[in-house]
């Protein structure tokens, strides 16, 4: 009888209190779980114009990237605003702004890193964040480590070129007063220029270009920026070769470059796009007389590129470090800077190039996050560049007259033996500008359900910091 009754108790019992038992099982406990990892590659500049035109020439118009098999996909509304407080929208970005936008989730002005338009205040990034949550942080990136998108997920000053404490005040290119960061001087209660506050940051992995903006003195002047980036904790990596002997153990500093790292491909002698050449008589009437369009050219490996470490060998080493003995878990924002930097000066071939690295880069996250699990994997792009894929041969050709681009174009063979037209006409400056479309964003499996179709840029910022379990602020 008495096995009778506990039986019957204990029935009772798991029917009244099952579930208050089960949704404390759906209660997280960041102290319990799995380590949380969060990847973010950004390939600068890349919209579905540069993946498609990579992918047409690295793979074939039937081939595919490894990112085209990612299971999740949406688009990115990019937003930036006047720099004031009315809230003007500037429907075309830069990357400082942009990067602020994904670090933070705040809308600002083109050439802030993480501060508000207006009133220059300090944002805190999903870098700090993390970092303050007891994860660790890398930052990687093809470009100098203090170039807008790294140093977004950072730093804070006015402006992105306060790189060094040597270029703080009164900034000009080729006689050209681009503004100064004097407010962000530590000696008026500032954090500094961005090679120092990376040199203090506390984080685990820095890893790309940009060994100049580590030379000069510091703003108190007893020391370099690099030694003070030693001083606090960081084992500097100055050749590529010093990758594969790192300690698992060591926070790193790699600075591979004096500036961005050299890209892997180039048009072939270094050629970049040209302007079609229209005849005399072409001058007089546009529709008389004919026009010559740029020769077909080649791509080919950029014989500056040399033993440069690659975006994917920066990826696995950055993943091997902030993995070993790890059980918080991390943010890494991987970057393929040069997507953008190669449209600028109108050369196909090197963004073609540097979308090849992202695409490895993305393996090695893939793999590293089927192995390990809990691990979301976002590609994205700041913004959309100036390049364009056109008809070799016009549709109106039928028509008796010259038909061309008003722009640049290159004519690339491909390995498939066809030519692809590549445009740029932003502008008649020497760099192409920027353009305002939409961004695709792409996750691993573990986006599901969390990655929605359609998404404003400062969203991801929230979504980052929601699946790592920070709490907001």
């Amino acid at each position: 009888m008495r096995s009778c009754f506990l039986t019957r108790l204990a029935l009772i019992s798991t029917l009244l209190f099952a579930p208050a038992l089960q949704a404390m099982d759906d209660v997280p406990n960041s102290q319990d779980s799995a380590p949380r990892n969060v990847i973010l590659i950004i390939g600068d500049g890349m919209d579905d114009q540069q993946v498609t035109i990579a992918r047409n020439y690295l793979h074939g118009a039937r081939g595919q990237f490894t990112l085209d098999t990612m299971p999740e996909r949406g688009a990115m509304q990019i937003l930036a605003v006047e720099d004031s407080t009315d809230n003007t929208p500037v429907y075309v970005s830069d990357s400082a702004n942009t990067a602020t936008s994904m670090a933070t989730g705040v809308v600002t002005s083109r050439g802030r890193i993480a501060t508000t338009a207006g009133d220059d205040q300090d944002i805190p990034t999903i870098g700090e964040l993390a970092r303050d949550a007891g994860y660790r942080v890398g930052l990687v990136t093809t470009s100098s480590v203090t170039d807008a998108t790294p140093a977004s997920f950072i730093a804070h000053v006015a402006l992105r070129f306060c790189e060094s404490p040597a270029t703080m005040i009164d900034i000009e290119y080729s006689g050209i007063p681009l503004g100064d960061c004097s407010q962000d001087l530590k000696a008026n209660g500032g954090p500094g220029s961005i090679s120092e506050q990376l040199a203090t940051s506390g984080l685990h992995v820095i890893l790309g270009g940009g060994a100049r903006h580590f030379e000069p003195p510091t703003e108190a002047g007893n020391m370099s920026v690099l030694e003070l980036a030693v001083d606090n904790g960081f084992t500097a990596l100055l050749d590529g070769s010093d990758l594969a002997t790192a300690s698992p153990d060591a926070r790193l500093l790699g600075l591979f470059a004096p500036s961005h790292l050299p890209v892997r491909m180039r048009g072939e002698n270094g050629r970049e796009a040209e302007s079609p050449e229209p005849s005399l008589l072409n001058e007089v009437h546009p529709y008389l007389g004919e026009v010559d369009l740029p020769a077909v050219m080649n791509c080919e490996a950029n014989p500056e590129y040399g033993e440069t470490p690659s975006l994917k060998a920066l990826t696995q080493t950055a993943l091997r470090n902030l993995d070993h003995e790890n059980a918080r878990g991390f943010f890494l924002m991987i970057e393929s800077a040069s997507i953008d930097k190669e449209a600028h000066e109108r050369k196909p071939c090197g963004s073609i190039g540097e979308m090849g690295q992202l695409d490895e880069a993305l393996e090695a996250a893939l793999a590293y996050a089927d192995a390990q699990g809990n691990t979301l994997v976002l590609v994205t792009a700041d913004h959309a560049q100036a390049a364009q894929i056109t008809p070799n041969g016009s549709l109106f050709s039928a028509y008796p007259i010259p038909i061309f681009s008003p722009g640049k174009i290159a004519r690339i063979r491909t390995p498939e033996g066809a030519i692809m037209v590549v445009n740029f006409a932003t502008n008649n400056f020497p760099y192409a500008e920027h353009t305002g479309g939409q961004v695709p964003i792409y996750g691993n499996a573990v986006a599901a359900d969390i990655l929605p179709t359609y998404l404003l840029q400062p969203d991801l910022f929230t979504l980052m910091r929601d699946f790592l379990e920070i709490p907001a602020q």
